[in-house]
């Protein structure tokens, strides 16, 4: 039976107050498993307005709405006003999505400094980033987090062996085909990776080339493609815990009347052998509806 692994990137301080609890009351009401990642240091949405400047991003912004979908409010944090602190301010909501069942992880400490600075930064850059998330994820769950997910798909060549030095057991930083081991420099071994395989909403909403066909149904097309394959979607708190809500509702219905198999990235790691996935590299490349470049997995080498 063929599964789709659901994990939910939660960005900001409104999407772990407010998005995320939906995602939680719909994903419970179903019957379905998924793994939270959330950020969890300050919110500096507003500094990501820098990325106007990038190909494509305006393009987004207009295709999806970006104030309706973050609020103005959030828009401004970092910028005019001071970014509220995830973690600590968002701890009992946190809390509770733990408590519910869900798996949970880390995103990110600061996710527009993540987003817009990893690629170029240096090791002890990258150290810090990934250590001030992880120590605050258990001071918030009192243990560990066991699973990372890049913030906007974004790495740099130091993250694959911090995430193992630093305790994490699986990742998913990439846009790929399917599960592999990254390509480590004197052959070492990494975390493995499970990549995001399918699109987002937000990036098939209102692409002319696909002709009018509404994003679900696109996705419902895609999943149920010959021979079927394991798929990792990655979904958002601010877009599919507000506005998309009913359509990732639809989706997630579909799937279930199909027979899909739906669970969390732990569920998915837990029945791969590590040992026998594919080694690949992490190479920068582009992806159709979003802006920018994102970490993709090379070409499978044995």
């Amino acid at each position: 039976m063929p599964l789709v692994a659901l994990k939910i990137d939660v960005d900001t301080y409104r999407g772990t107050r407010a998005g995320a609890p939906r995602l939680a009351d719909l994903l419970q009401r179903l019957g379905v498993p998924a793994t939270f990642l959330f950020s969890l240091g300050p919110d500096h949405t507003g500094r990501a307005i820098k990325r106007a400047f990038r190909r494509g991003f305006l393009g987004k912004v207009k295709r999806t709405s970006v104030l309706q979908h973050y609020g103005l409010r959030t828009l401004l944090y970092g910028v005019l006003l001071p970014g509220p602190h995830i973690g600590r301010r968002c701890r009992p909501q946190l809390q509770d999505i733990a408590r519910r069942g869900f798996e949970v992880g880390v995103h990110t400490w600061d996710h527009v400094r993540w987003q817009d600075g990893v690629a170029r930064a240096s090791e002890p850059w990258t150290r810090r980033e990934l250590t001030l998330a992880r120590d605050q994820f258990a001071e918030v769950f009192g243990r560990a987090p066991l699973v990372h997910g890049a913030a906007g798909w974004q790495t740099n060549r130091y993250v694959p062996a911090l995430e193992r030095e630093l305790g994490f057991r699986y990742a998913s930083d990439t846009r790929g085909t399917g599960p592999f081991v990254p390509l480590l420099d004197h052959g070492a071994a990494a975390v493995p990776q499970l990549p995001t395989t399918l699109p987002t909403l937000d990036e098939l909403i209102g692409r002319a080339e696909l002709r009018g066909v509404d994003p679900v149904d696109h996705l419902l097309a895609v999943t149920a493609g010959v021979p079927a394959r394991d798929h990792v979607f990655t979904l958002h708190a601010e877009l599919e815990g507000g506005a998309y809500l009913p359509s990732f509702e639809r989706l997630l219905r579909a799937w279930q009347q199909r027979g899909t198999l739906l669970t969390d990235l732990a569920t998915y790691a837990g029945q791969l052998d590590f040992a026998s996935l594919p080694r690949c590299g992490i190479v920068a490349g582009t992806m159709e509806g979003r802006s920018g470049t994102l970490a993709l997995q090379s070409q499978w080498k044995k």
